[in-house]
């Protein structure tokens, strides 16, 4: 969970570092590699636009599994078309200013990941958890009946075992399969508080 989470941050901290030694290839960040005795030397050789694409895959990831849990499409809205400036500008781009579209890319997920970062932190890692302990505990379960195939998004009782459960649909009340302890355990998404 704790990995899921941090993703996005993930990857663009591996954009900057690509970029940082790399600095042949990323000339405006020359300067700023300069500082630490890099100056135009390029650690990843030919390889250094392949892991560079690859942060970007990777912090495109991060920012879908913090929209599954947040449900915060702003990130996501900065995230997408920057990946996608960078994308073009490396694959498409054929005029002398295709860096220029790499640095607009790299700037927009870096914003974006400010910006999913101060989402989190004011508005919760999760709309249907609950913290215990520091961990955050998810509420939000969908059960899917056996009967039928109907499935319904349940919040979970953090108090009690849910032991049976009425379909919707079908009308079948449902139990838990031998060694499970609740209906969330046996036919939800996730399993019950207890066992998270």
């Amino acid at each position: 969970m704790k990995l899921k989470k941090n993703v996005d941050k993930l990857g663009v901290i591996g954009i900057l570092i690509v970029v940082l030694l790399s600095p042949c290839c990323f000339p405006l960040f020359a300067v700023g590699a300069s500082v630490f005795g890099l100056g135009t030397f390029e650690l990843f050789g030919g390889w250094t636009m392949w892991l560079f694409q690859a942060m970007v895959v990777i912090s495109i990831i991060g920012f879908i599994f913090s929209y599954k849990n947040h449900r915060s499409l702003f990130p996501l809205f900065i995230a997408v078309p920057s990946a996608l400036f960078i994308f073009y500008g490396y694959h498409l781009n054929t005029s002398v200013n295709w860096i220029y579209f790499l640095y607009t890319g790299m700037i927009g997920l870096l914003i974006a990941t400010g910006v999913n970062y101060y989402q989190n932190k004011r508005y919760g890692f999760c709309q249907t958890c609950i913290s215990i302990d520091g961990k955050n505990i998810e509420l939000l379960s969908t059960l899917t009946c056996p009967n039928c195939g109907f499935k319904k998004n349940e919040m979970m009782p953090t108090d009690a075992c849910m032991y049976f459960y009425e379909c919707e649909n079908c009308k079948k009340v449902l139990k838990p399969l031998k060694g499970d302890c609740c209906v969330f355990c046996s036919y939800g998404t996730v399993v019950c508080p207890p066992l998270q």
